[in-house]
C-alpha cells in the first residue's frame, strides 16, 4: 500500500467521565486563574431544564464570576455570536464555556475567538478574513453526541444574508472538551438518533473523501464502530450511561476526523437541505449521504469497503467492490433501525424541490465540501442525488 502526503493536526484536550462536570471549576482555574469571570453560553432549553443552573453553581462554588447567555438558536445567527462576544466583553470574561448541542458550542467558540476584537461574526465568514490571534479560553460541554464541535476548528452560523456559512481556524479550537455522559441523558430519542447519525456521517465522509489518510483512518473507523455499537441502545434506553458515553466518545472522535480530513457531498447538500427545508442537520446529512453512497463508492471501492466492514458488513469471500456495494444498503438499514425518518414529505418537501436543493448545493458557500468529495460534483450530479433524497420513503 502506498501512502499519499497528508497532515494530521493536534487535537483538543478531552476529559471524559460520569459526573466529570463536578470538576469544571478546577478546569477553569487551571486555564485562567482563580476567581476569573466566565461567560456560560447555554442552549435555552438546557437553561430552562435547570442544567445551566447546575453548571453555574459548580463554577460559582469555585469562585468564578459567572454570566449567562442563552440567545442561541439552531444554525445560530451571526448577530447572536456578536451578542455573546459583547456579553463576554462586558463581563470582563477570561473564558467562554459552551453548554449544549453543536449550535451552542459553535456560538461559544466563535464568540470567545472574536471577543477580543471589534469586527462582527460576518467579517470572518468562509475564512475570508483571519480570526483575531488572541481570543478567550474556550471550554465545551456537549449535551448531544453528534456534531463534534468540541473537537473541531470550525463554527457554523447563519450570516446577515441568511446563508449558512462557517468560520474556520486554529483560534476556534477549544482548550478543553469535557465529556460527561450524564449531560446527554435528557436528549429525546429522535434527537439522539439524528445527532448520532451526524457523528456517523462525519466519520464516513472523513474516511472516504479526497483528503482521507491512513492516520486519520484509525480515528474514523473507531468512531464508526462505536456509533454502530451504541446508538440504537442510546435511543432505546436513554439512561444507559455506557451507551451515552460510547456515543460521546464517538462524536468527539468524528470531530477529530473531519477536523483533519473534512466533509463531502453529504454536508454540501445537507447544509442546503437545512437551508431550504429547515431539516435537522444530523438527519439532513444522513439522508444526503444515503442518497450518494453508491455513487461515491464507485470512485474508491477500497475505502468504502473499509467503512462497510466497520459497520459490520462481512468481507470474507467478497471482493473489495462487492463489499463496497454492501455499504449503502447497510447504511440505509442502520438509519431505519435507529428510527431516523427517511421521507421528507412531512417536512413539506417533494421531488419538485430537487432543482432548488441542487442549486443551493452548488452555491459558493458549499464549494469547499464539494471539492473535497471523492467524486467531482457537477450540477447534473447534484440534481440526481437531490432527487434521490427527496423521493426516498
Amino acid at each position: 500500500m502506498s501512502f499519499v502526503p497528508f497532515s494530521f493536526g493536534p487535537t483538543t484536550r478531552v476529559a471524559f467521565g460520569v459526573d466529570r462536570t463536578a470538576r469544571l471549576g478546577k478546569d477553569v482555574t487551571a486555564l485562567v486563574g482563580e476567581g476569573a469571570a466566565v461567560l456560560l453560553v447555554a442552549d435555552p432549553g438546557i437553561a430552562k431544564a435547570g442544567l445551566a443552573g447546575e453548571v453555574e453553581q459548580v463554577l460559582t462554588k469555585a469562585g468564578c464570576k459567572v454570566g449567562l447567555f442563552t440567545d442561541v438558536r439552531s444554525d445560530p445567527l451571526g448577530s447572536q455570536v456578536d451578542g455573546a462576544a459583547e456579553a463576554a466583553r462586558s463581563l470582563g470574561a477570561k473564558a467562554v464555556i459552551g453548554l449544549g448541542g453543536g449550535s451552542t458550542l459553535d456560538t461559544a467558540k466563535f464568540a470567545a475567538a472574536i471577543a477580543t476584537a471589534e469586527k462582527p461574526a460576518d467579517h470572518y465568514g468562509l475564512a475570508v478574513n483571519p480570526l483575531p490571534p488572541r481570543g478567550l479560553a474556550k471550554i465545551c460541554l456537549p449535551t448531544t453526541a453528534g456534531t463534534g464541535s468540541e473537537t473541531t476548528r470550525v463554527s457554523v452560523f447563519t450570516n446577515g444574508t441568511d446563508e449558512k456559512v462557517w468560520a474556520w481556524g486554529d483560534e476556534l479550537r477549544a482548550d478543553l472538551a469535557l465529556l460527561d455522559p450524564k449531560l446527554t441523558v435528557g436528549l429525546p430519542p429522535l434527537l439522539t438518533a439524528a445527532t448520532g447519525v451526524d457523528a456517523l456521517v462525519h466519520a464516513i465522509e472523513a474516511a472516504t473523501i479526497r483528503r482521507a489518510n491512513v492516520m486519520n483512518d484509525s480515528v474514523c473507523l473507531q468512531a464508526i464502530r462505536l456509533v454502530v455499537r451504541h446508538l440504537k441502545r442510546a435511543v432505546e434506553a436513554p439512561d444507559d450511561l455506557a451507551a451515552r458515553g460510547g456515543m460521546q466518545i464517538a462524536a468527539a472522535l468524528a470531530g477529530v476526523a473531519i477536523d483533519n480530513s473534512g466533509t463531502g457531498i453529504a454536508h454540501a447538500m445537507g447544509h442546503a437541505l437545512g437551508a431550504i427545508g429547515h431539516v435537522h442537520h444530523g438527519r439532513a446529512v444522513g439522508l444526503c449521504l444515503r442518497a450518494a453512497l453508491d455513487w461515491n463508492a464507485e470512485a474508491d471501492p477500497t475505502r468504502h469497503a473499509w467503512v462497510a466492514e466497520a459497520m459490520g458488513v462481512p468481507a470474507e469471500g467478497r471482493t473489495v467492490e462487492e463489499t463496497a456495494r454492501e455499504l449503502a444498503p447497510a447504511f440505509d438499514r442502520f438509519l431505519r433501525d435507529v428510527g431516523l425518518p427517511i421521507s421528507l414529505a412531512g417536512d413539506g418537501l417533494s421531488a419538485a424541490d430537487a432543482s432548488r436543493l441542487a442549486t443551493v448545493t452548488m452555491a459558493p458557500e458549499n464549494k469547499a465540501m464539494r471539492d473535497a468529495n471523492i467524486r467531482e460534483i457537477q450540477p447534473e450530479d447534484a440534481e440526481r442525488i437531490a432527487a434521490n433524497v427527496l423521493n426516498a420513503a
